[in-house]
């Protein structure tokens, strides 16, 4: 419906223009000029055409309205770079650039002639030289820079695939998030991009607000703002002091209803964003710190919430900050890193070698033994061979930097996410996936993930009765009866209901959270109707209401009654609640005395029964305030929760997921501890974690309390002690009535210690707003897709769809074979690196001309960088690779027995290559081509040695699958059909190159008795693999390992200074020639995709891509 705004301002008593200027204004001022403009919020509802109870009619012609006069809720996207941009960013590759430098040079040298024509008098044409050839010199230098373009190409599709699969992930997420909205009086789940001002949002803890609006309607609410504000305090909102809440800011305590007011563009985050650029055309301003450009950074860059309960994990991570490791990048980025300049050193080394004898070689025979005299005719045609001489050395360096690696790393990551969508694994930092692969502790939440999260009363102490089943109403007294029914209906969020089951015979649906769930269903069950209460008591009517916290463990609810007196009634903690009980409800009904051995005999013969059966017990509790007295301080909560009246205990039920048990001995077998963190009673957790599988018998396994384990790590001085928390931790399995800082202070714990060989890598699960902080410490946080608010998955590297622990197990499977898929690559590559390098370097050495070309090499290059990587990074994991131990952060990503392979097959093809290169004229009875000047035409003899190496490159890469001595390379091999396909693609490529090729390739056509010894030598790589099974690492024992960390002196020297490691940038400093590295730009050029795959989607006010707000 098209709407022109003048016409559709008509149709609303505010305007867009005046609802941005009111949401600039902040607490006491915003309320006085809502009061100066507007009256109260009502009156804003009106002009709106909105009500505060039933919200809009939402029509979509109503909503197409609203979207043309106040805007949509989304932000344009900044517009991607194009492919001619993706391309010149490509070409800003240091070595491209030297290569292309060079070719231009020798394509413009080639055309030159010296004066007369006596190009013998320049030592420029050797015996057998032909005129044909000396008007086809051009060719190399054109050949060099058509492969660099196609190099370029290939680099600008992939970054361009990249971002095309980054924003189809992106928008899948924001095609996912909801919000909850009154719409016609009924609560509904819209698309956040399609809420529209005049909405009517509810908003409870742990939410994301996508829009600016107004509080109608708030219960204990708390915001926090320092997304906005950079203030870490929480602020309070209420209708008296500050109802403005703004897009973006996380609700961090509390319920309540809000008006929407603005969206998108003019939301106070859109205002932001737009100032910034977000949806123009604006180059991106680089950030000072370089890091952005890498791994490991986008999942610090988000301000981490600073309290999860008063001041506790502040303290915390005060108290710990002289103990604390600094945050490391991940495990495999700052190996590779480490890995390419200790390659690159290598192949610069050779490059340069090999330049200087082949120049020097030149000088000599030239000027010394040949006595020619250095004329200024003859200056370009030797300048022409000083250049040729450069390529080759370039080339070598092409050849030896292994640029492939990021190539790899991204191809291998982008195929593992988008996999592990289909495993209920959503990846919001990529790094996070190889990591999970390391991984040696897991710390996990109980309900959701181990369980089913589907719970049900199933015992309950009532009357001073206890029943191992649910009773029938005739049994429990009406005056008990209707203090329960009251009780769990009004103490119960309101969006928490019971629906009936949408086919026949199948289960009833529980709406909301699942314990309140499990409230209302007993009363259910106890024919008691709880919607009739509510009803009575509306939510705009509740007094006062206690939202949950992990300071409380319990919710309270104040319902004022029409005598004027007041009651408040409570659920929550069983043995917590029971403590401030004074009295209790016995068989008639009547209010008795609790004494403390009454509560003593409950909690041995009721409360421990129950939870050592696995149930979660909660307690219902109540308390009179009568109307003589003046209305209570309701701040003091010391004063009002203590005296209570117990009503009941109930015993509710979790089942263990039946997958569970089998996935935490997976974990267990693959050398991962799983560690349970809990909320509840201590026997309901040693209970679940033995259904489990955590706990053992016969096992040294510890089970403890939060107070316990508080007091256990502290000093005198109250103070965390790292030596105290390495004496608990290694042997803590369960912790039970824990808090979110203890799980904070548990994984800083674990992450902290030096006490075993190998840091530690913790894996943590949390749902819950205050589990931010944890989440953001562990090395992989997990977020429930389903019971987890948007905080915890903002503060989240993973969200599990399903929220199923299963689905973490899955998670290590892609994390090692990603691990795995990069060791492939790199014991092929190397194997090509070590015999093309040696090679061509030899014969420079002993010929002065290296039997592999330039154009030859950069064709190797091609195969070994973005095929081989395609190839090899896309095999899918199996459950073998959950029989070893994690790898850890010091162990080498070439192991010996890679080393072993790369080393025996680089013997292998050096000796075949070397055997060609020497003998072959011999073998196959044609033209020596060792001695021929640079200009000759191509000969059969250097191209069946170039066919030859291509043909072991190719079956060498079958070998390059199995990296832990397995006999079978072939397992698996037609379950990957990209390596298939590459494979023989790759393998007809070479046929055109050689039977076709000609002099651009420095090819020529070979026989088929040619062809048939290079299929032959290729074989035999296969053959002489499985000799290299045989033979035993341990007499390898003197092999050096690569890829692993840095040295320590190295580490302590930078970790003052540095707040954040990275390892390559360490050695880059350490090492001021590191510079000319090739691999490092193509490293940064490969990792700007891999951080865009990293931006959070839910980081709404940072990402400058494709988002809804």
């Amino acid at each position: 419906m098209m709407v022109t705004r003048d016409t559709a301002d008509k149709n609303f008593g505010v305007t867009l223009s005046e609802l941005r200027h009111l949401m600039e204004y902040r607490k006491s001022e915003a309320v006085e000029k809502i009061k100066e403009l507007y009256g109260d919020i009502s009156e804003i509802c009106k002009r709106l055409k909105t009500s505060p109870t039933l919200g809009i009619v939402g029509t979509q012609s109503e909503v197409e309205l609203r979207k043309a006069v106040f805007g949509s809720n989304f932000i344009p996207p900044k517009k991607p770079l194009t492919f001619l941009e993706l391309m010149w960013e490509a070409l800003q590759d240091m070595t491209l650039c030297i290569l292309e430098v060079a070719a231009i040079i020798s394509l413009g040298l080639s055309f030159y002639q010296p004066p007369g024509g006596n190009l013998a008098a320049c030592h420029a044409e050797g015996p057998g030289g032909e005129e044909e050839d000396e008007e086809a010199d051009w060719i190399e230098g054109f050949a060099i820079l058509l492969s660099v373009m196609c190099v370029v190409l290939v680099t600008a599709f992939n970054d361009w695939s990249k971002e095309k699969q980054f924003r189809g992930l992106q928008s899948r997420i924001e095609s996912e998030q909801k919000f909850t909205v009154i719409r016609h009086g009924e609560c509904k789940q819209v698309l956040v991009a399609e809420l529209v001002v005049g909405d009517i949002a509810q908003i409870k803890y742990g939410d994301l607000l996508p829009a600016d609006g107004l509080l109608i309607q708030g219960h204990d609410l708390k915001v926090d703002e320092s997304s906005l504000t950079g203030e870490s305090d929480h602020v309070k909102k209420s209708l008296t002091e500050d109802p403005m809440l703004l897009s973006g800011t996380h609700v961090m305590e509390g319920s309540g209803r809000m008006v929407i007011t603005a969206v998108g563009i003019n939301s106070q985050t859109g205002i932001i964003l737009t100032l910034l650029g977000v949806g123009d055309d604006q180059p991106e301003k680089k950030q000072k710190n370089s890091g952005d450009m890498t791994p490991g950074h986008s999942k610090e860059s988000a301000p981490k919430p600073r309290k999860v309960s008063g001041n506790q994990v502040e303290d915390e991570e005060s108290a710990q900050k002289h103990t604390s490791h600094p945050k490391e990048k991940s495990v495999l980025q700052a190996k590779l890193t480490r890995l390419a300049l200790q390659i690159g050193k290598a192949g610069l080394a050779m490059s340069v070698i090999t330049v200087l004898v082949l120049i020097v070689f030149f000088l000599v025979q030239t000027f010394a033994i040949e006595k020619r005299a250095w004329t200024v005719e003859c200056t370009p045609i030797y300048i022409q061979h000083m250049v040729k001489f450069f390529i080759i050395g370039v080339t070598i360096l092409v050849v030896a930097v292994p640029e492939g690696l990021p190539l790899a790393v991204t191809i291998s990551l982008a195929y593992s996410v988008k996999q592990m969508m289909k495993d209920n694994n959503l990846v919001r930092h990529l790094d996070a996936c190889e990591t999970m692969g390391n991984a040696t502790a897991i710390c996990s939440d109980k309900t959701g993930t181990l369980t089913m999260n589907r719970m049900t009363v199933v015992q309950i102490f009532i009357g001073s009765a206890h029943y191992k089943v649910v009773p029938t109403p005739e049994m429990i007294r009406p005056t008990i009866l209707s203090y329960l029914l009251e009780g769990i209906a009004v103490n119960c969020a309101y969006t928490s209901t019971i629906l009936p089951p949408e086919k026949e015979g199948g289960l009833p649906r529980q709406i909301g959270n699942k314990t309140e769930c499990a409230l209302l269903g007993l009363l259910l069950e106890l024919n008691q109707n709880f919607e009739a209460v509510r009803a009575r008591i509306t939510e705009e009517t509740l007094h006062k209401v206690y939202t949950f916290n992990s300071d409380r463990k319990s919710m309270s609810t104040v319902v004022k009654k029409p005598n004027g007196s007041f009651r408040l009634y409570s659920k929550g903690a069983s043995e917590i609640l029971l403590k401030k009980c004074t009295r209790i409800l016995d068989a008639s009904g009547h209010s008795g005395p609790f004494s403390k051995k009454d509560r003593e005999n409950v909690i041995n013969n009721v409360i421990e029964p129950m939870a050592s059966e696995g149930l979660r017990t909660i307690g219902l509790t109540f308390k009179e305030f009568p109307a003589a007295y003046s209305e209570p301080n309701w701040d003091n909560e010391d004063e009002i929760f203590k005296d209570l009246t117990c009503i009941a205990i109930v015993g509710i039920e979790d089942p263990v997921r039946p997958e569970v048990p089998d996935a935490i001995r997976k974990c267990q077998k693959a050398g991962i501890v799983v560690r349970m963190i809990t909320g509840d009673n201590i026997n309901t957790a040693r209970a679940i974690a033995t259904k489990c599988g955590i706990l053992k018998q016969g096992e040294a396994s510890v089970c403890m309390e939060g107070h316990d384990f508080n007091r256990l790590i502290r000093g005198p001085d109250g103070e965390i002690k790292q030596e105290l928390m390495d004496r608990v931790w290694p042997t803590l399995c369960v912790l039970a009535r824990s808090s979110p800082a203890d799980k904070y202070n548990l994984v800083t714990g674990i992450i902290n210690s030096n006490i075993t060989e190998q840091r530690q890598v913790v894996a943590v699960t949390g749902d819950g707003t205050n589990d931010g902080p944890a989440l953001k410490k562990a090395d992989v946080g997990f977020a429930m897709g389903i019971a987890g608010t948007d905080v915890a998955k903002e503060a989240s590297d993973i969200i599990i769809t399903d929220d199923n622990f299963s689905s973490i197990v899955k998670a290590v499977m892609w994390g090692r074979n990603v691990y795995d898929s990069i060791s492939k690559f790199l014991q092929f590559q190397l194997t090509v690196n070590v015999v093309a390098v040696v090679v061509a370097f030899t014969g420079a050495c002993v010929t002065q001309n290296s039997p592999l070309k330039a154009v030859q090499m950069l064709w190797v290059n091609l195969i070994m960088d973005t095929f081989a990587s395609l190839a090899l990074a896309t095999e899918k994991p199996t459950e073998a690779l959950l029989l070893r131990k994690p790898y850890g952060r010091n162990k080498p990503l070439i192991s010996r027995t890679m080393l072993k392979n790369i080393l025996f097959h680089a013997i292998y093809q050096m000796a075949v290559v070397f055997s060609l290169v020497f003998a072959g004229e011999k073998f196959f009875d044609i033209e020596n081509a060792r001695n021929v000047p640079m200009n000759y035409p191509p000969t059969q003899h250097y191209t069946i040695v170039f066919n030859t190496f291509v043909m072991m490159q190719i079956f060498n890469e079958v070998n390059a699958r199995k990296i832990h001595g397995e006999r079978n390379v072939f397992s698996g091999i037609f379950s990957n059909t990209i390596f298939c396909f590459i494979s023989v693609g790759t393998l007809v490529v070479q046929v055109i190159i050689v039977e076709l090729g000609g002099k651009p390739f420095s090819c020529t056509k070979l026989s088929l008795e040619q062809w048939l010894w290079s299929i032959f030598f290729g074989l035999g790589t296969l053959i002489w693999g499985q000799v290299i099974v045989f033979f035993p690492n341990r007499y390898l024992w003197f092999l050096p390992t690569f890829g692993d960390r840095p040295p320590k002196e190295d580490i302590i020297q930078e970790e003052e200074m540095y707040e954040e490691i990275d390892y390559g940038e360490l050695e880059m400093r350490r090492i001021s020639q590191a510079s000319w590295c090739r691999g490092v730009n193509r490293v940064q050029t490969q990792y700007k995709v891999v951080n865009t795959f990293r931006t959070p989607p839910y980081e709404v006010h940072r990402s400058a891509s494709n988002k809804t707000i």
